[in-house]
């Protein structure tokens, strides 16, 4: 009995074998499926146009005050009175600060000293002359010799000359006088804002200025500008400034002085841009960018967002849309004007541009445009 199952079980394993045999080679002979069509990728485009775009260049500069004028003295000083502070306005002509008047009052003593040396000079001198007068009418009559004659006339002589060096020390003296009170009280030169004060009153005065005035109306801005462009900025050129402080607010400035040398290592030459500062607005010291119109040129202007920056690298490109395909165009940028962007080279006016869908581009391949 085992015997009997024992070989139905061997008759029934090599049916099922020969039935995988034939299952297997019947599998091999089929045919493969298909594969399926790759999609082609969805993209939107927009053609672009060439217009006629300004050619402004940017400059980043410093605003400096237009006069600048520092209160010293010549000479060592107490001070006496500092008569303002910083940020105080002071007019031309007004004292700002008075100094020890000592020296001015030994000057004065040195004058009134002089000026009685002058009168007993003087007094000696028309003595000398009516001495010398005598003398001369004596010897015209023969009363005297030629030598005595000679010695009158030297002694006079030598009264004027002490007379007129009395005088011009005298003026010397004034003179003196004049320097210490200029520079005892020390006079505002122009119009302006007190920017630095660095004494007290009793301090004496050293090296640093007692204090510093600048002019703040108009204020100016010096800038370096490229030598290519020397032929066209000018003189009365208008410029736009803004300043990192006003950050909404456009300020009008005016180019006034355009320096006639370049600087061989740069390139470049300065350029001085006057604004008017009526609000007292515009400090020095701020930071400020000053844009000029140079000219204008025809480019075309395709949107910010069709621009593709190269991975890895600093390189623009632009999907062109032509005949169901796109191509990876290389372009340069030039000035970005509102939502677009001026293209010096790498797109034709007239082109469509893939504006949406660029992730699965490539160069060359096919596409469906959407709307």
């Amino acid at each position: 009995m085992n015997r009997f199952f024992r070989n139905a079980m061997a008759i029934t394993m090599a049916l099922a074998a020969v039935a995988c045999g034939q299952k297997k080679e019947e599998d091999s002979k089929a045919p493969a499926a298909a594969a399926p069509q790759q999609e082609k990728p969805q993209v939107k485009i927009e053609r672009v146009m060439a217009q006629n775009v300004s050619q402004t260049e940017t400059y980043t500069g410093t605003v400096e005050s237009n006069l600048k004028n520092n209160i010293s003295p010549n000479a060592p000083y107490r001070i006496e009175k500092i008569y303002f502070d910083v940020g105080d306005y002071v007019r031309k002509g007004q004292v700002c600060v008075d100094l020890d008047k000592s020296s001015i009052t030994q000057s004065n003593i040195q004058i009134q000293n002089q000026q009685l040396a002058i009168e007993n000079a003087r007094l000696q001198m028309e003595n000398q002359k009516v001495e010398f007068n005598r003398t001369a009418e004596l010897y015209n009559v023969g009363g005297i010799s030629k030598s005595e004659y000679d010695m009158a006339k030297l002694q006079y002589d030598q009264t004027v000359i002490a007379f007129d060096n009395a005088q011009h020390q005298l003026d010397v003296l004034k003179s003196q006088l004049n320097l210490l009170n200029t520079n005892t009280r020390l006079v505002a030169p122009m119009d302006g804002i007190v920017t630095a004060r660095n004494y007290d009153d009793g301090d004496m005065y050293a090296a640093q200025p007692i204090l510093t005035i600048e002019q703040t109306n108009p204020v100016k801005l010096i800038i370096k500008v490229s030598e290519s462009y020397y032929d066209i900025v000018q003189q009365g050129m208008g410029v736009d400034v803004t300043l990192d402080a006003y950050q909404d607010q456009l300020f009008r400035g005016t180019v006034v002085t355009k320096y006639p040398t370049i600087d061989q290592q740069t390139h470049t030459f300065p350029v001085e841009i006057f604004m008017s500062n009526d609000k007292q607005q515009i400090r020095p010291g701020m930071y400020a960018r000053a844009r000029i119109n140079m000219s204008s040129s025809v480019h075309v202007l395709v949107p910010d967002i069709a621009i593709v920056k190269q991975i890895g690298a600093g390189d623009r490109y632009v999907y062109v849309y032509k005949d169901g395909k796109v191509s990876y165009n290389k372009v340069e940028l030039g000035q970005h004007v509102g939502d677009k962007f001026e293209i010096i080279s790498g797109v034709n006016d007239g082109d469509d541009v893939v504006v949406a869908g660029m992730s699965r581009l490539a160069n060359g391949r096919e596409v469906v445009v959407v709307q």
